[in-house]
């Protein structure tokens, strides 16, 4: 039984240093309605090998970002990686094109178009030695505002709690810091931009933050517990916003966090997917698509996967070949693009392309351990097929 485990974890969790993903196993799982599962499929990548959408994946095992898909305009190689900083993490991009990432070292400005990085805006905030790997200091979850004026960074401070720092994207300089929860690995905005959920991964929590008045609250996430501490694998990862407003936070493929920013209220619905899970994202309708790493004790759950999760609760499982990390969506829906860089070891440096409505699943080799990623807007004269 997972319970059993996680009382393992905690015994253990004294022995980490800073746990984020450890310690095996997790409580006995919610029932939940059997789901219905795709059978993987090998694809095919079209003729030259590339996803059809221009994507920038953020490469967490090296200091550059790749760009892959259709040849830009100019006639430039199709892929082609720049040098950004010390193990990149997310990616945020503005309506003008410009691409905000989060590294060890700062966040990289990049100019998509002429594929350069045009500036490092360094953190206010003392994060300790230039390191990477998971535990890195420096930042992870980034987001920009609806209107493009500000972004805003989750930094990890090792051992101890995190900052939200806001830029300003005029000046291109720290203009507030926040406290937020420990190792921020999702930031996101709420759409109206009055709001900022940092999720805190060692904290068991978001921190919502006021934009106007810049007050905080702090909502416990943690739909099985906190027992374990450190040492526990049932923490929040990745949040979604869905379209009216809430946040959903997976948990282990059973248990799916629905959570009221406003009030605060956590509603806890079940899932099928029977896996540990990270990278989380939702679509215009608001179907949610999560990430499965794959089971924290191979004896009691499944493999890695794609989790497709209707408005009304249904879901697809897409099994997928190995871990993987977060996922975006091409402008139609049609596409989720997988990042198989995973934050613990089993990663894969490449992209996995999964088929929406059909699950049929296509692998590319693309990129450095490649985790955070954004689709980027097609050039005039290569038009997404």
């Amino acid at each position: 039984m997972r319970a059993a485990a996680v009382r393992v974890a905690a015994a253990l969790g004294a022995a980490l240093v800073v746990a984020g993903c450890a310690g095996p196993g997790s409580p006995a799982r919610a029932d939940s309605p059997a789901p219905t599962t795709s059978a993987p499929s090998p694809g095919a990548p079209d003729a030259v090998g590339l996803p059809r959408d221009r994507l920038l994946l953020a490469d967490f095992g090296s200091d550059t970002v790749t760009f892959t898909g259709p040849p830009p305009a100019d006639g430039g190689p199709a892929t082609a990686s720049v040098r950004v900083g010390t193990a990149p993490y997310g990616i945020a991009l503005g309506r003008d094109g410009t691409a905000w990432v989060s590294t060890a070292e700062g966040v990289a400005v990049v100019d998509t178009v002429r594929r350069v990085r045009t500036a490092l805006v360094p953190y206010a905030t003392a994060t300790g030695p230039v390191t990477d790997g998971e535990y890195r200091g420096g930042g992870m979850g980034i987001a920009l505002s609806p209107d493009g004026s500000r972004v805003y960074v989750g930094v990890n401070v090792p051992g101890g709690s995190g900052v939200l720092e806001v830029i300003d994207t005029g000046s291109r300089e720290v203009v507030r810091t926040v406290p937020v929860g420990r190792r921020p690995f999702d930031v996101d905005v709420s759409r109206d931009g009055g709001q900022v959920y940092a999720t805190g991964h060692d904290s068991f929590d978001v921190t919502v933050v006021d934009t106007a008045a810049w007050g905080t609250r702090r909502v416990e996430v943690a739909p099985y517990g906190t027992e374990g501490g450190l040492g526990s694998w049932l923490k929040p990862h990745y949040a979604a916003v869905r379209p009216d407003g809430r946040l959903l936070l997976p948990f282990e493929g059973e248990r799916l966090a629905v959570v009221d920013p406003r009030s605060g209220t956590v509603r806890v619905e079940p899932m099928t997917a029977d896996t540990h899970q990270h990278g989380a994202s939702t679509g215009p309708d608001g179907t949610l698509y999560v990430v499965g790493t794959g089971a924290v004790d191979p004896s009691d759950g499944r493999g890695p996967s794609l989790t497709v999760r209707r408005p009304d609760g249904r879901e697809r499982v897409v099994p997928l070949e190995g871990p993987h990390e977060d996922v975006v969506l091409s402008p139609d829906g049609r596409t989720a693009y997988v990042t198989g860089g995973f934050t613990r070891d089993g990663y894969w440096d490449g992209i996995s392309v999964v088929d929406a409505a059909g699950g049929g699943v296509t692998r590319i080799a693309v990129g450095s351990r490649p985790l955070g990623a954004v689709v980027l807007p097609a050039p005039p004269s290569a038009p997404r097929g």
